[in-house]
């Protein structure tokens, strides 16, 4: 693996701007990736699209779901019941599916907040911004600063440093929902 740094810009001019000045600079153009990142959960990373399977802030949902249902199926069954005179043994039935469905809406309860913190996880993590992102690779420690300077002199925001590889113009094994190493 070799050491990347990134940088990230708004105009694909300026990535094209210091595309040429890294080549210039003695960076193989080979070992510089550059494309378009997509906003923080709209990169695609699964079969039914998305960064996650399952959405982070609705972990306890299925939870609450069954919670409610339970507990509104039962106090829709118990006032279906008490109806029952006057609808039948069915007051009771549709009662308890009403209050089912009710009481399933007790879910939204257990949803999180954007940025609110998990029962017993950790603290929302900054992503990536969303833009042009231009990345070289290199095996000598020593020209890093090099790299960072560079990217900084054209305007580059969040510069990042990883570890990974380039080949032929293409970041194999970037992982875009990755905590970023922002450096500057």
């Amino acid at each position: 693996m070799s050491i990347i740094i990134a940088g990230h810009f708004q105009l694909q001019d300026e990535v094209d701007r210091a595309r040429r000045e890294l080549v210039a600079a003695g960076f193989p153009n080979e070992r510089i990736s550059a494309f378009y990142l997509s906003q923080p959960g709209q990169h695609d990373m699964t079969p039914i699209g998305g960064d996650h399977l399952h959405s982070p802030g609705a972990k306890e949902s299925p939870e609450g779901v069954v919670q409610g249902a339970s507990a509104g199926a039962a106090v829709g069954a118990v006032a279906g019941a008490a109806t029952a005179p006057l609808t039948g043994p069915i007051g009771a039935v549709v009662g308890g599916l009403v209050g089912a469905h009710v009481g399933s809406l007790f879910s939204f309860s257990k949803m999180k907040d954007p940025g609110e913190k998990e029962e017993g996880g950790r603290a929302p993590v900054e992503n990536r911004p969303a833009g042009m992102l231009i990345a070289v690779a290199f095996d000598d420690q020593a020209i890093q600063q090099q790299a960072v300077d560079l990217l900084r002199r054209l305007g580059a925001h969040h510069i990042e440093r990883a570890q990974g590889n380039i080949v032929d113009g293409d970041w194999a094994d970037f992982d875009p929902s990755t905590v970023p190493d922002i450096i500057h």
